[in-house]
C-alpha cells in the first residue's frame, strides 16, 4: 500500500503530476473529432519515446505550474478540448470515440486488468495503480521490477514481474482499497517468465492455515513447450491451452485428468513461421483463436469439427504486442502505436477502425462490456496502455460503420481476408508428460 504524503512524480518543469496518497483524480472525458491517420514516422526505441514526450511536455502551452489538472500538462492536451464534459459527448457523433486519457511520468505502461469497475494497470515504475469508476482509488508496490502481466481472480490479484516471479495480493475485504501481499510464486527452482492463467496452473488454497496466513500456491506441473521463451499463454474453450512463442509457432495444448489430478498434453500446432508469435486470444463464445506476430500480421483458426486456419489480419505496419477479444470485435496493438477493431461477421473479419493517439507502442488492451449502452448497441469501454507511459480509455461499439483509413497493407477500408492459404496444421504425434517438482 502506498504511504501517505510520499512524494510524487514530476513533470520535465517539475510540477506535480500526481501525489502517491489516495487523492482522488478522474480521467478526464475528452471529445475526439477525428481518428488520426498512423504517424509515418515510428519511434522503435524507448529512449526515442521518452525524448518525444519530454520535448512535446515541455513545448505543450498546457504546461503551466499553475494548472491544478494533470491532463493539463498531457502531450495531448493540446490535440483535444479536455474541458469538453463528458455529459456532452454527442452519442450520434461517433461510434469509436477517445473518451479520456490517464498520463503518469512514473513509468511506461506494461500490463492492464479489468473487472467490473476496478481497473489495475501496471509499469516499470513497479506500481500497480488501482482505478474505481474511472477514479484513482488505491495503489501498492512491488521491488521487483517492471509488471508485466495482471490478473485478477476473486479477491486475489496476480502480478508478474521481470525478475520471472508471480506475486499474490489480496484484497482486503474490510478496506477494497488495502491489497496485502499473501505469497510469491514460483519457488526459486521453478521460475516462469511469461505470464498465464493462475488456476488452471497452480493449487490454490482459499482458506487461510492454522497460523491465520494464507498459505502459498505451489507448481504442481511444467511442461518444456518450445524451443525459445513463451509470449503468450492463454485458456480456451473445451479445456485447451493455447501458446504463443519466439520460436514462431502457435501450439495446443489438452488438459486430462491423471489419477487425482490434472496434466497437460501436446495436441496439435497451429502455425509454424520465421516470425515471433507475440499474443494469443481466444474468443470463447464463438471458438475463434487468434494470434499476433511480429510481422505484423493476426492469424485467426475456426473450430467446427477441428480447428482450421480462417485468414490473416492485415492492419499494422510494425509488431502486434497485444490482442484481445470482447464480443464479436477483436482489439489488437502494435509496435506502429495504432490500435485496429476488427468485427467478425460470419467467416469474414471486417476492420472498423484505426483508433490513434498513443505516442509510444501499445503493450497492452482491456475491455470490459458498456453499462450505459443501449439495449440495441452493444458498446465496451477499452483500455490500452502504452509505452508512452498512458492509459487511453475508448468507447467503441459493435454496430459502428467501417471507417476508410491508410492502415491495410491492400489500402483498402475493409479487409476480408478469409480465403488467404490456410497455415501449417499438424496432428498430435506425441505426448509431453509433465515435469514434477
Amino acid at each position: 500500500m502506498l504511504k501517505k504524503g510520499s512524494r510524487g512524480a514530476r513533470s520535465s518543469r517539475g510540477s506535480r503530476m500526481f501525489s502517491e496518497d489516495n487523492s482522488v483524480h478522474k480521467f478526464s472525458r475528452i471529445k475526439n473529432t477525428n481518428l488520426l491517420d498512423e504517424d509515418d514516422e515510428i519511434y522503435n526505441t524507448r529512449n526515442r519515446q521518452d525524448q518525444l514526450l519530454s520535448n512535446s511536455n515541455a513545448s505543450s502551452p498546457y504546461n503551466d505550474r499553475s494548472s491544478s489538472s494533470p491532463m493539463d500538462k498531457s502531450p495531448w492536451s493540446s490535440q483535444t478540448n479536455v474541458n469538453v464534459p463528458f455529459e456532452d459527448i454527442d452519442d450520434n457523433f461517433s461510434d469509436n470515440v477517445l473518451m479520456g486519457s490517464l498520463v503518469r511520468e512514473e513509468g511506461h505502461i506494461y500490463s492492464l486488468a479489468t473487472s467490473g469497475d476496478v481497473l489495475y494497470t501496471g509499469s516499470d515504475s513497479r506500481n500497480i495503480r488501482v482505478w474505481k469508476n474511472r477514479r484513482e482509488f488505491a495503489g501498492f508496490k512491488s521491488n521487483s521490477g517492471l509488471v508485466k502481466a495482471i490478473v485478477i481472480s476473486d479477491d486475489r490479484i496476480f502480478t508478474g514481474h521481470q525478475d520471472g516471479k508471480i506475486r499474490v495480493w489480496k484484497v482486503s475485504s474490510r478496506d477494497p482499497s488495502v491489497h496485502k501481499r499473501v505469497g510469491t510464486l514460483p519457488t526459486m527452482k521453478d521460475y516462469i517468465k511469461n505470464s498465464m492463467k493462475i488456476s488452471n496452473y497452480f493449487e490454490v488454497k482459499r482458506h487461510k492455515n492454522a497460523s491465520g496466513e494464507f498459505p502459498i500456491p505451489r507448481c504442481i506441473e511444467s511442461v518444456i513447450a518450445h524451443d525459445d521463451s513463451v509470449n503468450s499463454i492463454i485458456t480456451g474453450f473445451d479445456g485447451l491451452v493455447f501458446t504463443g512463442s519466439a520460436d514462431g509457432t502457435v501450439k495446443v495444448w489438452r488438459r486430462e485428468l491423471q489419477g487425482k489430478g490434472t496434466k497437460h498434453f501436446f495436441s496439435q500446432t497451429l502455425l509454424k513461421q520465421e516470425c515471433a508469435v507475440t499474443a494469443v486470444a481466444v474468443n470463447p463464445d464463438t471458438t475463434v483463436v487468434y494470434s499476433g506476430s511480429s510481422d505484423g500480421l493476426v492469424n485467426f483458426w475456426e473450430r467446427e469439427n477441428h480447428l482450421s486456419h480462417g485468414g490473416v489480419l492485415r492492419g499494422h505496419k510494425l509488431a502486434v504486442l497485444c490482442l484481445i477479444t470482447a464480443g464479436n470485435l477483436v482489439f489488437s496493438g502494435s509496435a506502429d502505436m495504432g490500435i485496429c477493431v476488427w468485427r467478425r461477421m460470419g467467416m469474414d473479419h471486417i476492420c472498423l477502425s484505426l483508433l490513434t493517439g498513443h505516442n509510444g507502442p501499445v503493450k497492452c488492451l482491456a475491455a470490459e462490456r458498456d453499462d450505459e449502452s443501449a439495449a440495441t448497441e452493444r458498446r465496451w469501454i477499452l483500455y490500452s496502455g502504452s509505452l508512452d507511459k498512458s492509459v487511453k480509455m475508448w468507447r467503441v461499439s459493435e454496430n459502428s460503420v467501417p471507417v476508410a483509413w491508410k492502415g491495410c497493407a491492400s489500402g483498402a477500408p475493409i479487409a476480408i481476408p478469409s480465403s488467404l492459404p490456410a497455415a501449417p496444421s499438424f496432428e498430435a504425434r506425441n505426448r509431453v508428460d509433465g515435469i514434477q517438482n
